[in-house]
């Protein structure tokens, strides 16, 4: 389904405090059967949001790049860590390796496709981290990435219905 940046913008500015707040609450005290709710809500969510429509992610933020993931790409794309590091990513003030720049340089802005995506970073390949085993563990994410990513936002109105606290 295609997004509405417009739309998911207004209702981020409108629910995002309160969904925020409702996660911090889940986090302490989580109903016993939420990683069973996620695993549903995760199937509902993706017939609803389309990544290659969004790709919000690869515009607005950066994984960060383990030194495997380093490794790989580089290997991938026929160069030295150092030299894929030098071009193409900076230290943060964590201390992690992300994009010197966003959108992100391996995003074809055309089609939203990525264009390492057979060797993109795990941060990516497990974003928007849905249906994680433990949920309990992600849930400070998500109130990261309900500003960030529709699939998580309706992930967490979703939850919000099923576990109480209405958007």
């Amino acid at each position: 389904m295609l997004v509405n940046f417009r739309s998911f913008k207004q209702k981020v500015r409108y629910h995002g405090k309160k969904m925020k707040r409702f996660l911090a609450r889940l986090e302490k005290n989580p109903p016993r059967n939420l990683d069973a709710i996620a695993q549903t809500i995760d199937t509902e969510v993706w017939a609803e949001v389309g990544c290659l429509t969004c790709a919000n992610c690869c515009k607005s933020m950066t994984p960060t790049f383990t030194n495997t993931d380093i490794k790989r790409i580089s290997a991938h794309l026929g160069m030295r860590p150092n030299a894929f590091k030098s071009k193409w990513l900076k230290y943060d003030e964590d201390n992690d390796w992300v994009n010197v720049s966003r959108p992100c340089q391996f995003l074809n802005l055309q089609d939203n496709k990525c264009s390492i995506y057979e060797v993109r970073p795990a941060d990516c390949s497990g974003f928007p981290h849905l249906k994680k085993r433990r949920m309990t563990e992600y849930l400070h994410v998500h109130q990261q990435n309900v500003s960030y990513c529709p699939a998580t936002y309706k992930m967490v109105e979703k939850l919000m219905e099923r576990a109480g606290g209405k958007a």
